[in-house]
């Protein structure tokens, strides 16, 4: 097959395969583990020095600017793009082997489907590739969104189509499922219908989900983990309340009414003074305990997100539990994994 196979699926008949061990429901598993990242293009950089490690059975979002790494870092995951520095592990795999890509489903912006297939027909090819299809997972997404199954996929809406690739990817199975802009072409209603099943298909099967988006809005609705990917490095990282426990908003002085220096605010460190739309104030990283009320106050996660957007300069924060060890631990379980096999 085209691109759909390569998305959606790995060759094999699905009924005559039993699923490997995985360690992707241990206790503490890495879905991703990425060790000193880069790759570099003839015009540089796209990606550069980029460490972390997503836990199994997180909802993570992955925000940045338009060129800033994000479809790098998923192209990497996916092994459709070899890295320049570094290394990343699926669940302690390789991404391209056989057990990483077992395990994982990748669904592109674009959501390539064949036009000239029913609905039915798209089903009974991800059940013929994948070895672990999940017929009423895949048709309980379709029937939800009341999509006709004889209906061909080139007469459906683009809602309906992204509901039949969303069936596709879960049907799968997969531990991890990787989401490069899925919704961006949706209406906001269906936008938040199609995150409301994601968010619960992920919940009852532990799906470890990966998902670009710059809806941030949005991404509060169904993520616990964050990503913050701009001009190719890595600006934050960890678990949302963890990150926003980190920082706090403070008035500026006279109500940010008229512009001026930023206030000293130590022992915490500046990460942007924001007098424009929105809350104005001192979005600060906490150096000391403080009291929220009054003066201050827990940023959302829009706000935190955007303040480190548009301030590239500021320090990045990679929380303890995005954090692994030396790019020597993982390839050290490479070899001991070859060594066991």
């Amino acid at each position: 097959m085209d691109d759909a196979e390569t998305r959606y699926g790995h060759g094999g008949g699905g009924a005559g395969f039993a699923r490997p061990a995985h360690p992707a429901h241990a206790t503490g598993a890495s879905a991703i583990e990425a060790q000193g990242l880069g790759k570099k293009y003839r015009r540089g950089w796209a990606l550069r020095d980029v460490s972390f490690r997503l836990s199994a059975g997180r909802v993570c979002g992955l925000v940045g600017p338009n060129g800033a790494g994000k479809s790098t870092l998923m192209g990497l995951a996916t092994h459709m793009i070899r890295p320049t520095t570094g290394a990343l592990r699926v669940f302690g795999s390789a991404p391209g082997s056989m057990e990483a890509v077992l395990h994982t489903a990748f669904l592109t912006q674009e959501k390539p489907l064949f036009r000239r297939f029913t609905v039915a027909e798209t089903l009974r090819l991800g059940r013929e590739l994948n070895p672990r299809w999940d017929q009423a997972v895949a048709e309980g997404i379709v029937h939800a969104g009341q999509v006709p199954l004889h209906a061909k996929i080139g007469t459906l809406s683009g809602g309906q189509r992204t509901r039949v690739a969303f069936a596709l990817a879960f049907g799968k199975r997969p531990d991890l499922l990787i989401l490069d802009e899925p919704m961006s072409d949706l209406d906001p209603l269906v936008r938040r219908e199609l995150m409301t099943t994601l968010r619960e298909e992920a919940a009852q099967h532990g799906t470890t989900v990966l998902v670009s988006s710059h809806m941030l809005a949005e991404l509060e609705y169904i993520c616990d983990f964050l990503l913050v990917i701009a001009n190719g490095g890595l600006r934050l990282a960890g678990e949302v309340n963890e990150l926003r426990a980190a920082h706090a908003l403070l008035d500026l002085p006279h109500g940010g009414s008229a512009p001026g220096p930023v206030p000293d605010v130590a022992p915490h460190t500046v990460i942007e003074a924001h007098r424009g739309e929105g809350r104005p104030g001192v979005l600060v990283r906490l150096g000391a305990p403080i009291q929220y009320g009054g003066p201050a106050e827990p940023p959302t996660l829009e706000e935190l997100l955007l303040a480190y957007l548009r301030s590239p300069d500021a320090p990045a924060l990679i929380a303890p539990g995005a954090r692994v060890g030396d790019i020597h631990d993982i390839l050290t379980r490479d070899r001991q994994k070859a060594v066991t096999a």
